[in-house]
């Protein structure tokens, strides 16, 4: 065990996807750490397993082997409910996809992630995010009203309403124009600047660039720094 305290570390994760024809290896021995206030950048290809290494992270996708310590915890060694609580306490996720829900407005969005973790000031919180996001005038309007950079916005309020430790950021600028991207960019590195840890996946240069560290990854693997 390491000396040094991280918020996230993983050792020789493997995950294999097997489909009736044949396997395919998503993760193949990946090793890093991540400490507080970190931004860390993986860079690849589509299809070089960041997507699988983010869901295994989160707690969502069991790896075939290694270990992953959130806080020093291995979420695998929890059940399905202390696990659930584990994420909605200590990870916020931000998806390329924004996964908004289509019948709830912006405020009922970003309240969404309170529904795992409920606290009295949720909606005091929800306020002040909504606003910093520039959402205030959007706040009665459901995901189909907006653009895809609100969307986004919407999506980075609702991983940050509970004050998370760790954000998972996959390809979040993946259908952003520019102004929308560096917006979206900006906020995950003053997350870091905050104190907390962000580990963004992305195909694109100039977004890993945005990082404090960067990482490549191909075909399943973190190449040497």
């Amino acid at each position: 065990m390491s000396s040094k305290k991280f918020v996230l570390e993983i050792r020789g994760l493997h995950k294999t996807y097997r489909r009736r024809e044949r396997s395919v290896c998503a993760l193949k021995g990946v090793s890093l750490s991540l400490s507080a206030g970190e931004f860390l950048a993986v860079r690849g290809p589509s299809g070089c397993g960041k997507t699988t290494l983010l869901l295994t992270l989160g707690g969502l996708l069991r790896p075939d082997e290694g270990q992953i310590l959130i806080e020093s915890q291995d979420p695998y060694t929890l059940g399905p409910e202390d696990r659930a609580r584990l994420r909605a306490e200590i990870i916020g996720f931000v998806f390329q996809q924004f996964h908004l829900v289509p019948y709830l407005n912006v405020r009922q969005n970003v309240l969404a992630a309170s529904l795992g973790r409920p606290s009295a000031d949720a909606g005091e919180r929800a306020d002040r995010l909504i606003e910093r996001f520039g959402l205030t005038e959007r706040v009665e309007h459901v995901p189909a009203d907006l653009s895809t950079g609100e969307c986004q916005r919407v999506a980075l309020a609702r991983a940050m309403l509970n004050r998370p430790k760790l954000l998972l950021a996959d390809e979040p600028t993946g259908n952003l124009d520019d102004e929308n991207a560096r917006a979206v960019l900006e906020a995950l590195a003053e997350f870091a600047r905050d104190g907390g840890s962000v580990l963004l996946t992305t195909h694109d240069f100039a977004a890993a660039r945005s990082a404090h560290r960067l990482r490549e990854m191909k075909d399943g693997a973190l190449l040497d720094s």
